[in-house]
């Protein structure tokens, strides 16, 4: 499994858009069969900070994810919209064996 935090800072103006086409992104992403999480989270103290939290089975479902219509529509959309550029952190997940 591969977790994603994706966060992104957004311009003040453009909350309300990024949240609806990355709301939209999130439910079409749920539907690809190597999905196992796609949140939209948004920082409470900071309503332009937020955070979308993605699990996938492995790699290549990640990876086939940024082919899709969906993902590649929310991108064209948001970057605009985006006060910095995002940046993603990318975790394993442990399984008890690899525990020291």
């Amino acid at each position: 499994m591969i977790l994603i935090h994706v966060h992104v800072h957004v311009k003040p103006e453009a909350v309300q858009a990024f949240v609806e086409a990355s709301l939209a992104n999130a439910t079409a992403s749920r539907k690809e069969p190597g999905n196992l999480r796609f949140d939209v989270v948004q920082q409470e103290d900071d309503p332009t900070r937020f955070v979308l939290v993605e699990a996938w089975r492995d790699a290549a479902a990640h990876s086939s994810h940024r082919d899709t219509t969906h993902y590649i529509v929310w991108r064209d959309k948001v970057n605009p919209l985006m006060a910095t550029v995002r940046t993603s952190t990318k975790y394993r997940l442990l399984h008890p064996q690899e525990l020291v």
